[in-house]
């Protein structure tokens, strides 16, 4: 069955990725819209290049010329905006590269998605959708109960700031333009295919090649861990069933300490891969110097969208972990190549913005 176009931007990266192979499975033609940053590329466009409903267009949000001709071209009844720059390591020491990627990029296509959307025939322009990935860390730190989609905003990250501002745009452009639009604000995510900057993955490749495993300050920051899969259904769902001005929040039921999850994982390694000279991967384990702003808690309240979508997660972190490990273990030709070419040891995220080339960080976020 044919669903219709979408346009997805940043189709190219971890989640987006996933959303595509979902979007397709489900009876969507995607257009895919993606810049091809260090964190997305070739290996996880092999399979949606070979399908006939994908089309790929290498070039950024920030393109208003690009994005109109896509407009222009397919038609989408929707946007689903998952470009985004998303390390927060990075944005401490670049923070302008996070403003002109997740503030200029989201307003260049809001005003694109009005320009669009008022040429629409009526019933076109009713069902035209315009949908915002968002993160938990625009909440800031959560001392007592998990966040609601009501609670304020208190970023303490540039890049968590810069997709504050992003949201908020969205959100104005409802107000005056009658922009059609949703957010989506998840909990961490984890799961095969994710660039080996953030925790999960960052540990794994570091355990199996016997390194330091850096754990900032004493690892008592409290993430919840969002299998990706089920991330992307919430979105489905939303995107099919969302009210236009809303917001709903996407949370794995999943709280654990950064210390605590890499302890999981040096377990599970343990009972796969016996260490040069015997004991255990968390005797890999070395606690540095956290990183400035660093958030103790994230913890949102799904509710709203469990009641009024009747969506819920699936999976079992325990389970979803393992099978992120084997993932791992199994693909190395996923991570081989980005491990010798690109990791340089440089630790980012010590809180002295410069203007620096990207590189991959080699220290553990949350």
């Amino acid at each position: 069955m044919d669903k219709g176009c979408i346009l997805v931007t940043g189709g190219a990266g971890f989640i987006g990725s996933n959303f595509v192979h979902l979007a397709l499975s489900e009876g969507y033609r995607v257009v895919n819209l993606d810049a091809l940053t260090y964190a997305g590329g070739s290996f996880v466009l092999n399979d949606l290049l070979r399908h006939p409903e994908h089309r790929f267009v290498n070039d950024r949000i920030e393109n208003r010329e690009v994005v109109d001709i896509i407009l222009r071209q397919h038609a989408p009844s929707a946007i689903i905006n998952f470009a985004a720059e998303t390390h927060v390591d990075r944005s401490i020491d670049n923070p302008g590269i996070f403003v002109q990627s997740n503030v200029v990029g989201v307003q260049n296509l809001l005003d694109a998605a009005v320009r669009y959307q008022a040429g629409l025939a009526d019933h076109e322009s009713r069902s035209f959708r315009f949908l915002q990935i968002s993160t938990d860390e625009v909440f800031g730190s959560i001392d007592g109960a998990a966040a609601t989609e009501e609670s304020p905003y208190q970023p303490n990250s540039p890049y968590s700031a810069s997709k504050a501002a992003a949201d908020h745009l969205v959100r104005a452009y409802h107000t005056t333009y009658g922009l059609p639009s949703l957010i989506t604000v998840a909990t961490n995510n984890y799961g095969p295919m994710q660039f080996p900057e953030k925790l999960i993955p960052l540990m794994i490749l570091k355990a199996v090649r016997e390194l330091p495993l850096p754990v900032y300050g004493d690892g008592g920051n409290v993430r919840d861990w969002l299998y990706v899969k089920d991330h992307c259904r919430a979105v489905l769902a939303v995107l099919e069933a969302g009210q236009p001005g809303g917001t709903y929040n996407v949370a794995g039921g999943n709280q654990a300490s950064n210390l605590d999850v890499v302890r999981k994982i040096c377990r599970s390694l343990d009972r796969r891969k016996v260490m040069t000279g015997g004991g255990s991967h968390e005797e890999l384990i070395s606690f540095v110097t956290d990183r400035p702003g660093h958030d103790r808690r994230y913890a949102l309240d799904a509710m709203k969208l469990m009641t009024k979508l009747d969506w819920k997660p699936e999976a079992d972190f325990e389970t979803a972990l393992e099978e992120t490990i084997d993932w791992y273990l199994d693909t190395p030709d996923f991570w081989k190549p980005i491990i010798g070419s690109s990791y340089d040891g440089h630790r980012l995220g010590l809180g002295k913005p410069e203007l620096v080339e990207l590189t991959p960080a080699r220290a553990a976020t949350g």
